[in-house]
């Protein structure tokens, strides 16, 4: 091989790897933009703000309103989150977040993924009241044939563990919509 072929196989390998770094880059879903490809809606959309992603886990945050419409019965003149709503929280943000990250080339604004919670085990520590701020932090355990498994944390404002443990959910790209 001369110096004029190993230069521009080179300049070749160079311009193949800007175009895959650059191809990359579109490719990868902000944080704004995974939000708006959850398949909830108000009053049931619990992501406020992601503050990480990455390919093993996701930290985002929720602010309970004062007028959220559980707090009307649970309890009388003492309202407390449900439990199943801090669990959905840790769900929205822990897993589907994070796999709607890592499906990130199979999901789009038409594309919506379809979910299913598949199992879960939490251990419940503190009460989360009203106008609180929690934190949630999901690690990936494992993802694969769709199923992806998490260890997830939820924090209060004080950075006290409120509740932890593993969420499953099966994730897949829905039908294109028309």
């Amino acid at each position: 091989m001369n110096y004029l072929s190993e230069r521009s196989e080179g300049i070749c390998l160079l311009r193949l790897l800007h175009f895959i770094r650059k191809d990359r880059k579109h490719k990868n879903l902000n944080n704004k933009k995974i939000i708006q490809l959850l398949p909830y809606q108000p009053p049931f959309l619990f992501v406020e703000e992601l503050t990480q992603v990455s390919e093993n886990g996701v930290e985002g945050f929720y602010t309970f309103k004062e007028d959220e419409y559980f707090y009307q019965g649970h309890f009388k003149g003492n309202p407390v989150t449900p439990g199943v709503i801090l669990t959905e929280v840790m769900a929205q943000i822990g897993v589907v977040c994070l796999g709607i990250a890592l499906l990130k080339e199979e999901v789009s604004k038409n594309q919506k993924p379809q979910i299913a919670l598949t199992s879960n085990e939490i251990d419940f520590f503190l009460p989360v009241y009203p106008k609180e701020r929690v934190k949630v932090v999901s690690e990936k355990l494992y993802f694969r044939f769709n199923k992806l498994k998490c260890k997830v944390q939820l924090f209060n404002e004080n950075n006290e563990l409120v509740c932890r443990g593993t969420i499953s959910g099966m994730l897949k790209p829905n039908e294109i919509l028309k």
